[in-house]
C-alpha cells in the first residue's frame, strides 16, 4: 500500500506544476505522510486519517500563507468598469440630464451629467465618475 500512496503523491506533486494553485500539492503531501505510514505498518484506517490530516491541515494553513506571501507585491490592476471611472473624458456632444456624448480613450460613450443640474457643453473636459450600463455619469470640474 505504501507503493500506492507514494505513486499518488508523486503524481500529485507532477499535476500541480500545471495548475500552480498550492491545492494538488497539499494532497501530495498528504499522501506521501500516508505513504510513510503504510511504509511503517499502520492499518488502511490511520493512513486514510494521516492522509485526511495532512492534506485539510495543509490546505487550511500553509496554502494560504504561500499565496499571501506570493501575492504580496501585485499590484492590484484595475479592470472593465472600474478602470474607466475617474479617468477623463472630453465633451462631444453637449451632456445634459437627457443625454450627450463624450471621447474616452478613443472611444465614444452616451454621457449624462452626474450632478442632474449641470449642462456641460462640447469641448469640454469631465472626470467620469460612474458608468451605468452603457453611460458614464461625467462631472465638470
Amino acid at each position: 500500500m505504501a507503493v500506492i500512496w507514494l505513486v499518488a503523491g508523486i503524481l500529485l506533486a507532477v499535476a500541480e506544476l500545471i495548475t500552480v494553485d498550492f491545492v494538488l500539492i497539499m494532497l501530495a503531501a498528504g499522501a506521501l505522510s500516508a505513504s510513510l505510514a503504510a511504509f511503517l505498518d499502520a492499518p488502511l484506517l490511520v493512513q486514510v486519517i494521516v492522509f485526511s490530516v495532512v492534506s485539510v491541515l495543509g490546505l487550511v494553513t500553509v496554502r494560504p500563507v504561500i499565496k499571501r506571501h506570493l501575492h504580496r507585491n501585485a499590484d492590484r490592476t484595475p479592470m472593465g468598469v472600474e478602470a474607466i471611472e475617474g479617468t477623463e473624458a472630453t465633451v462631444i456632444e453637449q451632456v445634459t440630464q437627457s443625454g450627450g456624448m463624450v471621447k474616452m480613450g478613443g472611444e465614444l460613450w452616451s454621457a449624462r451629467p452626474y450632478d442632474a443640474t449641470q449642462v456641460i457643453e462640447a469641448g469640454a473636459r469631465v472626470r467620469v465618475v460612474e458608468i451605468k450600463g452603457a453611460t458614464a455619469l461625467v462631472w465638470k470640474e
